[in-house]
Order: structure tokens, then C-alpha cells, then sequence
């Protein structure tokens, strides 16, 4: 489900209160002033550099022209913007071979422009970068805190969006934590981000939401899963997750039907750690033949096989030994649900393109954080589109060859 779109942009809304802060307006009039004096001063400016680019020469340089055009006055403009009319003075040379790309000839609405600093900022781009980018490409300044007040107002539309109702039914659920620094009390810790990542029944990503704890915990996890219930999750299929103690049992007294999957990523991961880095290679080519297999028969000779191969590492053995029931469990079903279920890479990619924001360093508070990944969530769904994953046709056929799954998908499938 994508955040929800208001009539006017966040963008709008974070230049209404700018003005309201920087201005303090007590009437529409005052408003309109405020207006000419931010955007219009700013418009004025962009559409100078294009003409100073389109003639080869700044405004007052006296030295020699290549070209025979000459500025030739102004034309008076009004334009629309998402806090109303801006007046502005276009630039015009005299041959009329000036073409503005901001703001074209005839064209009177730039309400999408105050986006671009949301647009930014969601990419990844810090406050400073953004301010560069806007003085190298416009030609004027944006300062730091104009920044941060644009785009703090969309603290408020994170917090709808976190608190929003969910739907009640999901195929597979992928959970995991990501780590970022928070200064705190006069220093900087690192605080865990707890990210769930939803496919429902058409295989359409979403994103239920982000979480910031001091650590990651079963308890906090418990939390989470009784917040997702009270949004109005009643029932899901699959949970991939990581291996974090209790979590297992956590999930289950929440969602008493639900399939708990063990990240095969995860256990490899942890078993590698008892190899020696010489037989890493071997080790996991071995390991691919065990959870790759083509059925559980074939699985349980692979494994007898490795355990003896790689007995002289008891640790490396003992992990999938003691997670031995998940490896089994995936032969319950199709090759293309094994394929969505044994592992959190889902998710891992969503943190990953998290961390593009949040690797530049500390952030001031959680608030900040909510922010810049509500933002980068919101880049997410346009790039996923409201499309189904790759391959769901399959793994929704072979959901449905199992009778006890069918009958609840088909409780839900209206929703």
C-alpha cells in the first residue's frame, strides 16, 4: 500500500510553514508578499542562468560576444505554484530565440519544482549536496535549514503512514534489522531499525513499517507483531527471518498458523564462521547441494553426505544440525514458494537501499531517521509500481495445490 497522497505535495506544505515561520503572515496579502519575496526572487534567478547560458554571456559583461543577440527587457508573468500566484520578470533576447527549459513560453504552472528538494533528499542526498546542487544548477542559495524545514514537515505524514490500517491477509512476511547512529544525551548510539516487509496475495510489496529500538530483541519483535494485529493483520502464511532467540515462538502466539522460516543465508553465514577461509569455497558448494535439492529425500542423503565430509568442524555442523527442521520444512511446498521463503533477501535489499541514506553519518534524533527512510519508502513504491514480484503466477499456483492454504487465501482474497 503507497503512502497516502494528500491534495497538496509534502513539499507544499513544508514551504507553507517555511514562509509561516521565516514571515509570520497574518493575512493572505502578507502571505502573497512573502511569496514574491521567496519565489519570485528565486524563479528570476534560474531563468537569468538559462539566459546567460543561452547567449554565452553574463548580465553588465562588457567584453567581446560571439554572438550578435542581446537581451532585450523583461515580459511580466504570473504563475501558479502550489501556495498560489507568484508574479516574475522573464528574461527576452532579441531575436526571441530564447526558450527557457524551467519555465517554458506560455507554460504558467511550476507547482512541481518545490518537489525537488523532497525528491532529492530521498534519494540519498544530503542537506549540504542538495544546496550545492540547487546553487550549481539555478544559480542561487538554498540554505541548510530551509532544507531540513521542508522536509521535516513530512514527520507528520510518516507517522499517518506507520499508524495506517493493514491488510488483513499476507502471503509472506520478511523481517530483519538495520543499525544507524542517534545522538542522544550528548552522545551517539547506535539504535536498531526494525523493518517488515509484506507480499500479499497478488505478490504486491509493502512495506508495514519501521520501528527504532535501542537493540533488537525478542520482546521488542513481540511488540511489533501485536502492533501489526491491532492494525488489522489477522492472518499471514510464511515469516522469513533471521535467527534471533524466541522470535520463532513470539510469531506463533501472535499468528498461531503461520509458517516460521529460518534465512538459509543466515545459517550459512553462522556456519562459515567455524571454517577455516581455505574451505570456504568447498564448504558452501557443498552446502548449495543440501537446501538446492530437488526433494527431501535427495536433501537428507546430501546432508548425511556433508556431515561427514565436514565432521572435523563440529560447530559448522552442529548449526544445521540444530536447524535441520527448517531445511525440511521447505519440501513441504512447490520449488517456486521454497524460493521466496528461504531467505531474507527481500528485505535485505529494502535495508540496502536504506543505508544509502543513512551511511553519511549520526542523525540528531529519531525523528530524522523517520524522515529520511519514510522518504526513501516512499522512492521504493514508485519504483515497485504496484506491480507482483517476479515469478508470483507460479507461487500463487502452487499456494493454491494445498487445500489447507486455499481456504485461507479464499477468506481474504476480496481484501
Amino acid at each position: 500500500m503507497a503512502p497516502r497522497k494528500n491534495k497538496r505535495s509534502e513539499a507544499s506544505k513544508a514551504i507553507a510553514q517555511a514562509i509561516i515561520d521565516q514571515y509570520q503572515p497574518a493575512s493572505a496579502e502578507d502571505m502573497q508578499d512573502a511569496l514574491r519575496d521567496i519565489f519570485g526572487p528565486m524563479f528570476e534567478a534560474m531563468l537569468q542562468g538559462e539566459m546567460n547560458s543561452h547567449l554565452g554571456y553574463e548580465t553588465n559583461d562588457h567584453g567581446y560576444k560571439e554572438t550578435s543577440n542581446r537581451r532585450n527587457g523583461y515580459t511580466h508573468k504570473s504563475l501558479k505554484t502550489t501556495m498560489g500566484e507568484v508574479e516574475i520578470d522573464t528574461p527576452r533576447d532579441r531575436d526571441g530565440s530564447f526558450a527557457p527549459q524551467l519555465i517554458p513560453k506560455r507554460s504558467k504552472d511550476v507547482s512541481g519544482i518545490e518537489d525537488k528538494v523532497l525528491s532529492m533528499y530521498a534519494r540519498g542526498m544530503s542537506q549540504r549536496d542538495i544546496a550545492d546542487t540547487i546553487e550549481d544548477i539555478y544559480g542561487f542559495e538554498i540554505s541548510h535549514e530551509t532544507i531540513s524545514n521542508i522536509t521535516d514537515q513530512v514527520i507528520e505524514t510518516a507517522n499517518e503512514w506507520q499508524n495506517r490500517p493493514l491488510k488483513k491477509f499476507y502471503a509472506f512476511l520478511f523481517v530483519d534489522c538495520l543499525y544507524v547512529n542517534i545522538r542522544k544525551d550528548m552522545e551517539t548510539k547506535s539504535c536498531a531499525v526494525y523493518v517488515v516487509l509484506g507480499y500479499d496475495i497478488n505478490g504486491v510489496k509493502d512495506i508495514l513499517g519501521i520501528w527504532i529500538g535501542e537493540a533488537e530483541g525478542k520482546h521488542y519483535w513481540m511488540q511489533i507483531f501485536d502492533e501489526i494485529k491491532n492494525r488489522g493483520v489477522e492472518d499471514i502464511l510464511f515469516i522469513s527471518m533471521d535467527g534471533v532467540s524466541g522470535l520463532e515462538e513470539g510469531a506463533r502466539s501472535i499468528f498461531k498458523d503461520v509458517t516460521v522460516q529460518r534465512c538459509i543465508v543466515h545459517l550459512i553465514r553462522n556456519s562459515v564462521r567455524y571454517i577455516p577461509s581455505k574451505d570456504y569455497k568447498a564448504f558452501t558448494a557443498q552446502l548449495k547441494k543440501v537446501y538446492g535439492a530437488a526433494s527431501l529425500k535427495a536433501a537428507e542423503a546430501e546432508f548425511e553426505r556433508f556431515r561427514q565430509a565436514w565432521s572435523q568442524y563440529p560447530g559448522a555442523v552442529d548449526v544445521w544440525n540444530r536447524n535441520w527442521t527448517h531445511v525440511e520444512q521447505l519440501y513441504n511446498y512447490g520449488s517456486a514458494i521454497r524460493k521466496v521463503m528461504y531467505t531474507t533477501n527481500a528485505i535485505e535489499s529494502v535495508n540496502s537501499s536504506f543505508r544509502k541514506v543513512t551511511k553519511k553519518g549520526s542523525f540528531p534524533s529519531e525523528d530524522a531517521v523517520r524522515k529520511a527512510l519514510y522518504l526513501r519508502i516512499t522512492e521504493l513504491y514508485k519504483k515497485w509500481n504496484g506491480r507482483p514480484v517476479s515469478n508470483w503466477a507460479l507461487v500463487r499456483n502452487q499456494l493454491s495445490m494445498d487445500d489447507k492454504i486455499q481456504k485461507r487465501i479464499l477468506r481474504y482474497e476480496n481484501f
